[in-house]
Formats: structure tokens, C-alpha cells, sequence
């Protein structure tokens, strides 16, 4: 039998929940995910979770968050005037935005806290700083 290794294009069915049991992300109902093991199109702890695994084989795995979406930064935690936002924007908790570095990269923000002259913005990823854990079944090796 053999087993998924770097390179080979898998489709998994999968679950992820925190440590306090909350889904954040499942592929029940849909399609399997397919992705290329070791082409950095998901989480490194998620391709390593897939490395090695046979079709039909279920596993359930802890990814550590240097494995996933990296540490929390509070430095990307930034207060910034609401006029900065445009006239238009009624800003809400929760609203995603983006904004554009000096050099032209762009960031993915959500606001977390909505002031009378500010808002303050959060440009972490969502899952960052968090253990993550993913119930995965390998469906096929192409």
C-alpha cells in the first residue's frame, strides 16, 4: 500500500477545532481538500500530518502554532483614526479590511474595537497563538 509523500497531489476530508472544542474549519459536506504535499499551499503541521499517511487511513493530530499560523503579535494590534478609514465606512467589530505598507504589501486587518475618533485594527491571522487540531482521513494519493 503505499503512502502520500512530497509532491504527490492528496485529497483529505477533514475537522479542525481549538482547544476548547470549537470547529473553525471542516471539509464535511463538500469536497475533499486536494492539495500538492510540500508545495506550501497549507499549514506545515498540516503537511506534515498528511506525509506518510495511507488511503483510507484517519488520524487525529495537535499542530503547535509555530506549525500553523505562527505566535500572536501585539505589535500588530494598532489604534489608527477613524478618518483614516474613509467618510463612507461605518466601521463594526468583526469587519475585515486591508491596507497597504510603504512598499506596496497588503495586509489583512479586522477591526476589534470600534471609538468614538478611533478603531483599533488586527493584523494577526485569525488562528494565531492558538494549538490546533485536525481529525484527518486521506481519501486519495494522485
Amino acid at each position: 500500500m503505499s503512502t502520500a509523500t512530497e509532491g504527490n497531489t492528496v485529497k483529505i476530508h477533514y475537522t479542525g477545532t481549538l482547544d476548547d472544542g470549537t470547529q473553525f474549519d471542516s471539509s464535511a459536506g463538500r469536497e475533499p481538500l486536494e492539495f500538492a504535499l510540500g508545495s506550501g499551499q497549507v499549514i506545515p503541521g498540516f503537511d506534515n500530518a498528511v506525509s506518510g499517511m495511507a488511503v483510507g487511513e484517519k488520524k487525529t493530530v495537535d499542530i503547535l502554532p509555530e506549525d500553523a499560523y505562527g505566535e500572536r503579535h501585539e505589535e500588530m494590534v494598532q489604534e489608527v483614526p477613524r478618518e483614516a478609514l474613509g467618510d463612507d465606512m461605518e466601521p463594526e467589530v468583526g469587519m475585515p479590511l486591508q491596507a497597504q505598507g510603504p512598499d506596496g504589501q497588503v495586509f489583512d486587518l479586522v477591526i476589534i474595537e470600534v471609538a468614538e475618533e478611533t478603531v483599533r485594527v488586527d493584523g494577526n491571522h485569525p488562528l494565531a497563538g492558538r494549538t490546533l487540531t485536525f481529525d484527518i482521513e486521506l481519501v486519495e494519493i494522485a
